[in-house]
């Protein structure tokens, strides 16, 4: 019997799409490979940067030793399982973008952790609190309760300028 064309381009398609033990990628499939490999690589060799940031500066603003180190301070008792004070965290943050790192220091006294808890205790007031210190690291105002961006501008500024 007589192949014909079709035929023969229908057992080519056939035997390739077989798996064959001993067949060789071909050199388009290993650049592929290659390419998806460091594109791989890059992917997470950034993840891992930001990652890492991240946790440096989340680890710096639960610092509370940089109290007293001639910057004047705020300091938020914070729940993280708190909604208020996650609203608190971010209203916060919003009224210090005005203000450089070198103007005004944010922490964080995390309740859930010793050190938060023990922070807390010593000044004898519960979550849902900011308070400000001056560069030596004494306490100049108490916060309680849930503020606004706008309110915590003013009450920020004028420690700033009390606090140099």
């Amino acid at each position: 019997m007589k192949q014909t064309r079709k035929t023969r381009q229908a057992a080519a398609r056939q035997k390739k799409s077989q798996p064959s033990g001993a067949a060789q990628p071909s050199r388009r499939n290993v650049l592929k490979l290659l390419r998806n490999g460091a594109i791989g690589g890059v992917v997470l060799a950034g993840g891992g940067y930001v990652a890492r940031g991240s946790f440096q500066a989340h680890a710096a603003e639960h610092d509370l030793s940089r109290l007293g180190q001639g910057k004047p301070v705020v300091v938020q008792i914070h729940d993280p399982q708190c909604p208020t004070c996650t609203s608190l965290q971010r209203e916060t943050r919003k009224a210090l973008k005005e203000f450089g790192e070198c103007d005004i220091v944010y922490l964080v006294a995390d309740i859930m952790t010793e050190k938060g808890a023990a922070f807390a205790a010593k000044y004898g007031v519960p979550h849902v609190t900011l308070l400000l210190f001056d560069g030596a690291g004494d306490l100049q105002q108490t916060l309680q309760g849930m503020r606004q961006r706008d309110e915590l501008q003013q009450v920020f500024t004028s420690h700033h300028a009390a606090s140099t």
